[in-house]
Formats: C-alpha cells, structure tokens, sequence
C-alpha cells in the first residue's frame, strides 16, 4: 500500500513539473504532431534520440528500458543502442546529471519527461522543439518561440541549424517568425536561398511520437485488446441472438 502510494505521488510530481516546464507565450500557433503509436519504426527512433540527446538531462523515472520490447526491440538491441553506462535492462531510465548541477547550470532543475506528452501536449512539444532561435541574450544564447525566456539550451541545433527571430510590425500585432541562416546536418539547402526543413521535423516528430508513447505505453496494447473483444462480441451476439430469436418464435409459428 505504502508502495502504491509513493508511486502515486512521484507520478503527480511529475505531472507538476511538466506542467511548470511547459508554462509559455500564449497565442503561438501549434503546428500539428505526427503522432501515431502503430509505428514502432517511428517510435524506435524517437527513443534513440530521446537517449542520445534528452537522457543526459532529463530522466523518464516512470519508464524502464524493458518496456522498449514492447515496440519491437530485442533486449540485446536495447543494451547496444540504448544504453551506455552499466545499467541494467530492467532499471528506469534515470537522468545522468545530478539535481543540483541542473538547478545551477539551467535556473532551475530539469524536469523528469515521463508524463510531459501528457502534461502539455503533442503539438506544444513538436513546436517547442522547431522554434529554437538565437538570442545573445539569454545565458544560454538561445531562446524559443513558444517558451519566451526558456531555460533549456537548443540541445538539437546541430541537427536543426540556427535560426533568428524575424518581428514585423509593433506592438502585440506584430508578426514573429523564424528564418534558419545557418543549416545543420538535417536541413539542406532549397531554392531562392530557402532550406528543407523535412528530414528535421521528421526526427523531431520521431522523438515526440516517442514522448507521447512513453507517458502511456499500454495504449496500443490496450486498444487491441478493445478491438478484439467488440470483434468477438459481434461474431458471437449476432448469431447467438439469432438463434435465441429463432427457438423463442418456433413455437407461435
């Protein structure tokens, strides 16, 4: 009982944390998210960006990397792609940087991820993490779209490249857009000094996809167990209830 009711609260703290992370600009349009828990392909490759570049700083407490076996990978995959250190396959996927040097490095400790695709949204994370821009301002000399004054370093430029913020016009109507000047290894060069943004958006796709999983893995296993029952309901009613029919009115007709 006492386990179950710690659990409980680590898991509302979580909720709590991601909610505060997420706290930003309001009226920032939210560009939709490729969301789609069938793809394992996908899912798979949102968790090895989520290890390469989200576990060194946020920890996932909730999930333990056995749980990757559910979408398709084999525990000698997980051990060789996945972890790096000398964890076992069993344990949480827990955050390498101690508490204490995130809340000095960032202002303030980074939030554990289990729950955040819950907390916040699918859409929001998939913005926040295209809308990175530059800004000499800001101790970490970047700044995001969605999330003005944000803590977190853009800790995907290398992929993304860098943008600066483009305002036109004053006041609260002016317009706020983003133009990437320098590309990264997964933005090319397009016409008229323009730059394909595809293979980007689709990693970053891949790793909230795998967010979005990872705060509720049971979802695709769940509905598939829904799918067959209403299948088995259905084959089984129809004609059992044709039958019961077919004995009732034997005898009136």
């Amino acid at each position: 009982m006492k386990k179950t009711l710690a659990s409980l609260l680590a898991i509302a703290s979580l909720a709590l944390a991601g909610q505060s992370f997420a706290a930003g600009a309001e009226g920032v349009h939210l560009d939709k998210a490729p969301i789609d828990h069938k793809n394992a392909e996908s899912i798979q490759r949102g968790a090895q960006t989520f290890v390469n570049y989200c576990l060194s700083c946020h920890g996932a407490a909730v999930m333990r990397y056995n749980r990757l076996q559910d979408i398709g990978l084999t525990e000698a995959q997980i051990k060789a792609n996945l972890m790096f250190a000398s964890e076992k396959v069993g344990d949480q996927m827990k955050v390498a940087m101690d508490a204490k040097d995130g809340k000095a490095w960032f202002g303030a400790t980074p939030p554990d991820l289990s729950l955040i695709a819950r907390s916040r949204g699918e859409d929001w994370l998939y913005t926040y993490l295209r809308t990175f821009y530059r800004d000499d301002t800001r101790p970490t000399g970047w700044n995001n779209l969605v999330f003005d004054k944000v803590g977190m370093p853009h800790v995907l430029w290398e992929l993304q490249g860098e943008q600066i913020l483009k305002v036109e016009g004053e006041g609260p109507h002016a317009k706020k857009s983003l133009v990437l000047v320098k590309p990264g290894t997964l933005t090319r060069g397009g016409e008229n000094g323009t730059f394909d943004n595809h293979e980007y958006d689709q990693r970053v796709g891949d790793l909230v996809n795998y967010l979005s999983y990872m705060a509720e893995p049971s979802q695709v296993k769940r509905e598939q167990i829904g799918y067959g029952v209403l299948l088995f309901l259905i084959l089984f009613l129809i004609p059992v209830s044709y039958l019961l029919k077919k004995e009732y009115w034997r005898d009136i007709h």
